[in-house]
């Protein structure tokens, strides 16, 4: 279990009837705008994926996939999807998504790995989406106006609460700060990443850190990525390596940097074979994804996953995802929790 954080004389804002309310003005809200804004259309999303194909995301690859038998398959083995990094990107080609459109779809997934806190949970919901980009678009500027056009629609939504709730006070900066994972680690040399996260993310109120996932001058990540969707090594024009990053913000009731989306462009054929080199997986090459990537059937693409219940935790000031969705918890976490007027659903 990860440390549970307990903030001082916490009390909710709303009650449990306000808060589920505010939930579905939230995520009615948001994917609507999010959907016109990058001219996205909805799809229908898989639970799980047979094992074997590649489609599922690995993560940081050390987290295990939920896994059954399927009997009418002679016992062929699913596993329940840690998010639809890949998929997204193969229903682009198959549907003939158009450039300069996409699509978003509700994932719900299980990550029986996580370490349980404030903000990680066993059930992971957020609207991952996908764009059909053109070749000219694989580049640092690009990915900057998306991830602009996206914080336009988080600090709407951020109005919208606060017509609903006005002692729910917006927070949010008119701007968002960009910044190299690169360029924090020689801005804080004796910090962490997490902590030269929450650092800059305290300074600036909203941040989107680039180039997450290829080795730093220290010899190491900022975080760990797959090496099999978002473009982590593939040189920019500012000098860079890496065409992806996370949105974080700051979060008063945690006191700490609050990650709202991971996104980026995705790999090409030579970003795509390069990163398995690095990560010393080359024969993933020979996975159906891979190989449908590397025949040229995938469209160029940029996209990322937007937690549903991460943004309605940071807009209704919750402390706890807990407060947000229904999932499982250790019995002291309840207890501490209820002890510390924070009501579990």
């Amino acid at each position: 279990m990860g440390q549970l954080f307990i903030p001082k004389g916490y009390k909710p804002l709303l009650d449990i009837r306000q808060t589920e309310l505010g939930i579905q003005c939230i995520k009615d809200f948001f994917q609507h705008n999010l959907a016109a804004e990058l001219r996205l259309r909805r799809v229908t999303a898989p639970l799980f994926v047979l094992k074997g194909t590649g489609l599922n995301d690995d993560l940081n690859g050390v987290e295990r996939p939920v896994t059954f038998p399927i009997k009418d398959l002679n016992d062929q083995k699913a596993e329940v999807v840690h998010s639809l990094a890949k998929w997204k990107r193969m229903i682009l080609g198959d549907y003939g998504i158009e450039k300069g459109y996409g699509i978003y779809t509700d994932m719900n997934a299980i990550r029986s790995d996580e370490e349980l806190d404030n903000i990680h949970s066993l059930y992971v919901d957020q609207w991952d989406w996908e764009a059909h980009i053109d070749a000219k678009d694989r580049n640092i500027e690009f990915l900057k106006d998306i991830v602009r056009r996206i914080y336009g629609v988080m600090r709407r939504a951020e109005f919208v609460v606060y017509e609903r709730y006005p002692h729910i006070r917006p927070q949010l900066p008119e701007t968002i700060h960009f910044v190299y994972a690169e360029e924090l680690l020689k801005k804080y040399p004796n910090l962490s990443p997490k902590e030269r996260e929450d650092a800059i993310t305290k300074e600036y109120g909203a941040v989107f850190i680039m180039g997450i996932g290829g080795k730093l001058a220290n010899g190491e990540p900022h975080d760990g990525r797959a090496p099999d969707y978002d473009d982590w090594s593939t040189p920019n024009s500012d000098g860079y390596k890496g065409l992806n990053g996370d949105i974080l913000v700051w979060n008063n009731i945690l006191e700490r940097a609050f990650e709202l989306s991971s996104m980026g462009i995705r790999v090409d054929k030579e970003a795509l074979l390069r990163q398995l080199d690095i990560c010393g997986v080359p024969e993933r090459k020979e996975l159906y994804f891979h190989k449908r990537l590397l025949d040229g059937q995938l469209p160029l693409s940029i996209g990322g996953g937007i937690g549903q219940s991460r943004l309605c935790m940071f807009y209704l000031r919750k402390a706890h995802i807990g407060e947000i969705q229904s999932s499982i918890w250790p019995e002291d976490m309840q207890k501490k929790c209820a002890e510390n007027n924070i009501p579990l659903i």
